[in-house]
């Protein structure tokens, strides 16, 4: 099964890139290789670029907060787990003081870093980062694989806030859609979403088999669909006008 995520709204959209980047640096990190570490290190920067935006640190804040709030409103149900409503509230509280300790923007400390800073203004750079350019930084991937993951570790460390309010508020909205199974007709499904109820992201899980399918994916406040296509001999996706099954979830 693979699984495709579609979000509704830019917000949704930035903290899925976030998530996107804050996973390949925990794949990175544990590596020993200095070329893992360079990418570790672009990485970084890249988060600390999407994590720019003015806004991002409030509407995250906000939207724990309104979250907390939810889920005090479930407190006494005998439908929910008292146990397990803790558990979640703790979660959201320590994310949300977290990144409320947070100074300016997610990595803003970093930027007083010069070393740091010479080196994200050239690794966009095709070759920007060899060792003519860049000796100190060529000196520190020589550096053992232990020293450059605790340097590294250190840095990440002023991104960990911004990286859990992320799993907890994606974990959050995720845990609130329910799948079902749906057909497509003609390698096509079309959906109408209810009158006044927003939803934000669209998860669609696709067992590939043989056939290698892959979901082009549209939708706005009012309808949702779902187009299948397969990729021909040279790479090009065409449509796939073929009835299946696949797995789809709303998540408001």
């Amino acid at each position: 099964m693979v699984l495709y995520e579609y979000p509704f709204n830019e917000s949704i959209r930035t903290m899925l890139r976030l998530e996107h980047l804050f996973d390949r640096l925990g794949r990175l990190l544990p590596r020993d290789e200095a070329v893992d570490h360079h990418y570790a290190l672009a990485t970084m920067f890249e988060i600390m670029d999407v994590a720019s935006r003015a806004d991002l640190k409030s509407d995250l804040l906000k939207e724990l907060e309104r979250q907390r709030a939810l889920l005090q409103s479930y407190r006494g149900n005998p439908a929910i787990s008292e146990g397990a409503l803790l558990e979640v509230m703790a979660r959201v509280d320590h994310a949300f003081n977290g990144l409320n300790q947070l100074p300016g923007k997610a990595g803003h400390v970093l930027t007083a870093n010069e070393w740091l800073m010479s080196i994200r203004s050239r690794i966009s750079i095709p070759g920007g980062t060899c060792e003519f350019d860049l000796p100190a930084y060529y000196a520190w991937q020589q550096h053992d694989a232990a020293s450059r993951r605790a340097d590294l570790s250190g840095w990440i460390a002023t991104l960990t806030p911004l990286a859990e309010a992320l799993s907890v508020l994606l974990g959050l909205l995720r845990d609130a859609g329910v799948p079902h199974k749906v057909v497509t007709q003609g390698g096509q499904y079309q959906q109408s979403l209810p009158a006044g109820r927003v939803y934000q992201l669209l998860r669609v899980r696709i067992d590939n088999g043989s056939r290698q399918l892959v979901p082009e994916i549209s939708g706005h406040r009012l309808m949702v669909m779902v187009r299948l296509m397969k990729q021909d001999a040279e790479g090009r996706l065409k449509p796939a006008a073929i009835d299946t099954t696949f797995e789809l979830t709303l998540c408001a």
